[in-house]
């Protein structure tokens, strides 16, 4: 840093208290801070080695002090988003107000002219509160992080995010390294290079020094400051490789090829003298792979949204082979070090991001401003859209996320149809087009059928010598390599569903009325016999000796925007046990046991509940392919598109006839069974049965179809998403299910009580000879015992429920009280957490009135058009919307949406009508009812940009619809170059 004017400076610097990658960055930072003779006080829970043995100087403190818990990690691979949680509230929130006072105290007693955080959310607070500016140095900020486990732990936890949040935008600005995730919460970023730490000693010293040949190839085994503890055997290694292994403990005993490294065994020389490195992603791994160029072989984390950045980094630089977690587990290493010892790392830039950090901080401690604009001070950010990875930003100031991770975003778009009214380039594809002849069905002319064929033709041809190779995806490159080309496949489609009306009283045995969306999900499969599938090699190397078994091989696009893996595979012997199916709870346990590969279960679920419901046997092999349009956590039913479209593809290429009917109760079971999700039926239904621009009429009882309903030509219905992923397996969602079932259960006991004691008093009355049995009220005596047998709250009416039961219903109750005196709710797909406080009385109401409006809304759907059948229309979804609400499933932004579509409906010349939250709620879509006209449009568009501002989001229009499964069928393709004249 040499010109930069010579001050002895006090830096104080909060390091985070997860894992060592932040602080063996830090301790890079620190280095060229402590050459310009600057102090520096490191605020850290990381061991002291860490730091000194990087840096021997007497201007280098460490303070001891543990300020955030962040990812609470279970082992190696696995975060515990609950735990994570919890700790955070110990550690940081609940003692807040006196970490901020000892943290002030301190900064003001060691005269700090600058702090830095990496990444502390009350650091950045603590210096405000001191009067001493504040910058933070990362590629993640914990707002981003922890957004993910508030869905698991409830809505309600959100003030978490947006106290993170605000103490980050006390932040001057972010110094931000290569592979970030968005960090909208602060206010100005500067990028710099990799943060690397630097290498002591040459490949050829270290290989010379641990006595490996020149000879030998090098696997070095590091999974970071927490020892991963499984047990290593010979086999696991290619013939000629050893493996260092980084972290064991001493009493771990390893095999002869492997050896384990001393515990101050420098690892970036380790890492810089292998030929591999196997281990977790994070920054300090990807890091230090990409500025050695040695390939890393990685293994997902459970629930941390880090990875995939850095995980699209590593692979954009052609550095990177995933490894799945079976595989790594069981020994099957050698496909994937060997795929791997064959890249050629491709990164150019630099990694000197250590110095150029330090000249930035010094900087900005000797009184330059490097921010663009003057605002400062803390902005809450109460509008923060948590779930759908975005904050409240400031306006004219859009933090971006990386070039090479929009590309994969443009390139999932392009594949699934998802921008608004896109328009795919479908020259050319017709009923015998230039690639495949349809030998079976009808692709009925939809944009996004002719596009996913456009999309199989594009992946076929880059299997051809002639192509001309450009990026491609890992899941666009595994497509090419599992199908036989030469072959039949089959296609299926499944359009997601806009909830109209009747939502989360489906499980009640509401109405519900639903539309199919013009999003869609597709699938290709084909069968092949085991000794003629296409293996991908890991697979391969999974057959047994005998001869070749039937696996099953699924891809998925889009995978690369979520935390996911593309691809999926199993050896189809794994769903039978003793010559029969497995149970649907084993299946569930072996799908959650790598949640990296969870998704699995939508799609390889479909088998098993074919297997043990039906007595299907698979022995052929099965290649699947997973293209969906709909998208997720919006709250309009993905899950249940690629359940359908899979059971779908799965019964025609097998030649199974299964009613629609039949084949969403079957799709219901893999949700509730194998994913282990507690949703009703009415999404199956509807991505089966429905039809294009109709209603679905349905009494989920469990699932009477009672029609179409046609929709009136002046009449439309839109979906707008609100930016907050929603899911059925959140925690809000299951307890006002429970609620619900609670409530039920209450009003059956109510009612078999009053029951039994109305037939006492009858007795009695009869044995004094006062009882007249023409004045015996039997109507009553019916009620009572239809409601003392309550099978669905729905078949309860609004005006028994108010004058026999609602003020008998607690507000809420505690799971114990409930268990000890009525002892199960008997709902079969959710269970009772005796430490949980239960809501009771909104949960259950909301259900019986939802039928009564439902019913209203499909009567007056008849009636003669006009603003006072609109206005009626819309006051029903209103009222479904505040009452979502007042069972805890609304949302910030989807009630900043219905307030949106108000404030049109009561403008000068306003065509809508009203809007309702959807599906599970806590966030997803809204459904708006309008004029079927221009003017409509105009609204919505309006609508949009007005959520833009406030929030930062431009919220996704749900606009048209498609037919349902069945009416689709399905299609039968081949090439055109395999069938003979």
């Amino acid at each position: 840093m040499a010109g930069s004017e010579k001050k002895s400076l006090v830096f104080a610097y909060y390091v985070t208290g997860h894992g060592f990658g932040h602080a063996t960055r830090v301790v890079e930072v620190v280095r060229h801070l402590i050459q310009e003779g600057h102090e520096v006080h490191v605020v850290t829970g990381a061991p002291d080695y860490v730091y000194t043995t990087e840096i021997q100087s007497p201007r280098i403190f460490i303070r001891k002090v543990l300020l955030d818990c962040v990812a609470v990690q279970a082992d190696a691979l696995t975060v515990d988003r609950l735990a994570s949680l919890e700790k955070y509230i110990q550690t940081a929130v609940l003692p807040r107000d006196s970490i901020l006072a000892t943290e002030v105290e301190w900064l003001k007693s060691i005269k700090a002219d600058l702090v830095i955080s990496d990444v502390v959310p009350v650091a950045c607070r603590a210096a405000a509160d001191a009067g001493i500016r504040a910058v933070c140095c990362t590629n993640f900020s914990w707002d981003f992080i922890y957004a993910d486990y508030v869905m698991a732990a409830g809505y309600h936890n959100r003030s978490i995010i947006w106290q993170i949040a605000e103490d980050y935008s006390h932040c001057e600005f972010v110094i931000r390294l290569p592979g970030y995730c968005p960090m909208p919460a602060f206010r100005d970023v500067i990028d710099v290079p990799l943060v690397v730490r630097r290498l002591h000693k040459t490949r050829e010293q270290v290989r010379k020094e641990l006595g490996i040949l020149d000879s030998q190839k090098v696997l070095i085994y590091n999974f970071g400051g927490q020892p991963a503890g499984w047990k290593l055997k010979k086999e696991y290694l290619p013939e000629g490789w050893i493996c260092l292994v980084c972290g064991a403990s001493e009493d771990q005993e390893v095999p002869s090829n492997f050896v384990k490294l001393p515990k101050d065994f420098y690892t970036p020389d380790a890492i810089a003298a292998s030929d591999v490195m196997l281990g977790k992603i994070g920054y300090g791994t990807t890091s230090e792979a990409l500025a050695y160029k040695v390939p890393l072989v990685f293994v997902r984390r459970d629930y941390f949204n880090e990875e995939p950045f850095l995980r699209n980094m590593i692979e954009h630089y052609q550095a990177g082979v995933e490894m799945i977690r079976r595989d790594l587990l069981t020994g099957r290493w050698a496909p994937y070090i060997q795929r791997a010892v064959a890249l050629k790392p491709s990164y150019d830039g630099g990694v000197n991001g250590g110095e150029v950090a330090a000249r930035l901080l010094q900087d900005t401690a000797l009184g330059q401003y490097h921010a663009s604009h003057g605002l400062s001070g803390a902005r809450r950010l109460g509008d923060a859209i948590v779930l759908g990875y975005q904050l409240q930003r400031i306006i004219g100031k859009d933090i971006a996320i990386p070039a090479w991770y929009s590309l994969a975003q443009n390139e999932l778009s392009s594949r699934t149809q998802l921008p608004n009214k896109e328009v795919v380039d479908n020259s050319g594809l017709t009923k015998e087009n230039d690639y495949f002849a349809i030998l079976h069905g009808d692709h009925q002319g939809l944009p996004d059928t002719l596009g996913f064929l456009k999309s199989l033709a594009e992946i076929q041809s880059s299997c051809s010598p002639q192509y001309n190779n450009k990026f491609q995806t890992r899941e666009h490159l595994a497509a090419a390599a599992m199908f036989n080309w030469e072959e039949e496949i089959f296609v299926s489609r499944a359009p997601g569903r806009l909830d109209v009306m009747g939502g989360i009283a489906d499980y009640s045995g509401s109405l519900v009325l639903q539309m199919p969306t013009r999003e869609a999900c597709h699938v290709a499969i084909q069968r092949n016999h085991p000794s003629k599938q296409k293996l991908w090699k890991h697979a391969k190397a999974r057959q047994p000796e005998e001869g070749p078994t039937g696996v099953l091989q699924i891809v998925s696009f889009g995978s690369e925007l979520g935390n996911r893996g593309p691809t999926f595979d199993m050896d189809l012997s794994d769903f039978v046990e003793d010559g029969q199916p497995i149970t649907y709870e084993k299946a569930y346990n072996y799908f959650a046991r790598d949640p990296a590969q969870k998704w699995a279960a939508y799609v390889a679920g479909t088998i098993l509940v074919l297997m043990t419901e039906l007595g299907i046997r698979f022995e052929d092999s099965i290649s699947i392919l997973v293209s969906s349009g709909v998208p997720e956590g919006k709250g309009v039913s993905s899950s249940a598109a690629i359940e359908v479209a899979s059971m779908t593809a799965v019964a025609a290429a097998h030649g199974l006839n299964i009613d629609p009917r039949h084949l969403a109760l079957l799709c219901q079971k893999v949700e509730n069974h194998i994913v282990g999700a507690p949703c009703g039926v009415m999404d199956q239904m509807a991505s089966t049965c429905g039809e294009a621009d109709k209603l679905l009429a349905m009494v989920c009882q469990p699932a009477e179809v009672l029609g179409l309903v046609d929709i009136p030509p002046t009449i439309r219905f839109w979906g707008i998403d609100s930016g907050i992923r929603h899911s059925v397996g959140g925690s809000d969602y299951k307890s006002v299910r429970v609620g619900a079932f609670i409530g039920r259960k209450i009003i059956k006991s109510t009612a078999s009580v009053e029951l039994r004691s109305s037939l006492s008093n009858i007795s009695s009355a009869q044995q004094i000879n006062e009882f007249n049995p023409d004045e015996a009220d039997e109507n009553s005596k019916d009620l009572l015992e239809t409601e003392a047998s309550l099978d669905y709250l729905c078949n309860l009416s609004p005006h028994r429920y108010e004058a026999s039961y609602a003020t008998r219903l607690p507000e809420s109750l505690s799971g114990q009280e409930f268990v000890e005196k009525y002892l199960d709710h008997d709902d079969s797909v959710t269970t009772i957490d005796k430490e949980r406080n239960y809501a009771v009385r909104a949960p259950t109401r909301h259900p019986i009135y939802e039928n009564f409006r439902v019913k209203a809304f499909k009567a007056l759907l008849s009636a003669a058009p006009s603003n006072d059948q609109l206005s009626a229309l819309g006051e029903l979804m209103y009222q479904c919307h505040f009452s979502y609400s007042a069972c805890g499933l609304g949302s910030n932004g989807t009630d900043r949406l219905v307030s949106l579509v108000q404030e049109m409906q009561h403008s000068e010349g306003g065509t809508l009508f009203g809007a309702k939250i959807t599906g599970g709620g806590s966030g997803g879509t809204v459904c708006v009812i309008g004029r079927n006209c221009l003017r409509s449009n105009e609204q919505l568009i309006e609508i949009q940009r007005r959520y833009k501002a406030a929030t930062g989001f431009l919220p996704y229009m749900f606009e048209g619809s498609s037919p349902g499964a069945a009416k689709f069928g399905h299609l039968q393709i081949r090439l055109r170059s395999s069938i003979k004249d």
